[in-house]
């Protein structure tokens, strides 16, 4: 265990070293009811909060989650808009939203208007053929919700297709199947920066001493 969570700490450390893997996923042949499912997500009302179900976890996340991305995002107000649109859309989506948080650290190192050599975009790296195939020419990629939206609903489309295999999900996101550098950095950034878990509030525990 010890040695598992040094080379965790070894592969995190060479994440925040060196500058961010921008992605570059593939096109590739798509079912038409999967296209569907994904337009059909991308065409939901947004909803400006996190997907928690009580104001006090959510608080307590948000809180946490802030104080950890304040060097990266000094913006108070900017932290607490981009938290809560990422835990809703990562929520909605079926990804652990601290998961995407290590991901864009690992893909754009949270600047808004990353874009990488071969043309992927925003916080998530999202590769501009996605708007053409499950979007509309109106999606603009930099703009917060849009480019957190088609991140999370991207990583779960590869995480279905490799049924349930994140390692071999996120190789597919970055268009680095097979390979484990990219995966395990960005496991190693979720695990060593924004793993957290939100504290059980007193009620509840007072409500399970009695039962």
């Amino acid at each position: 265990m010890k040695r598992y969570t040094l080379w965790i700490a070894l592969l995190t450390a060479c994440s925040l070293a060196q500058p961010a893997l921008a992605g570059a996923q593939r096109e590739e042949a798509m079912s038409a009811n999967a296209r569907a499912s994904l337009q059909k997500s991308l065409a939901d009302t947004a909803v400006t909060r996190t997907a928690f179900r009580n104001t006090a976890d959510e608080a307590a996340w948000l809180s946490e989650m802030s104080k950890r991305l304040a060097r990266r995002m000094p913006d108070e107000s900017e932290r607490i808009e981009f938290l809560t649109t990422l835990h809703w859309e990562a929520s909605r989506a079926g990804v652990d939203p601290q998961l995407m948080l290590g991901l864009i650290q690992v893909e754009s190192g949270f600047r808004k208007y990353a874009v990488s050599p071969v043309g992927a975009r925003g916080y998530t790296q999202v590769m501009p053929f996605w708007v053409k195939v499950i979007g509309n020419p109106d999606h603009n990629l930099f703009q917060l919700r849009t480019n957190l939206r088609y991140g999370a609903l991207i990583l779960r489309h590869y995480i279905d297709i490799e049924r349930g295999d994140l390692f071999r999900a996120l190789g597919r996101y970055n268009g680095s199947l097979g390979r484990p550098e990219y995966p395990n950095l960005v496991v190693g950034a979720w695990k060593r920066h924004w793993d957290y878990t939100v504290p059980t509030r007193s009620a509840d525990r007072a409500t399970s001493s009695r039962s």
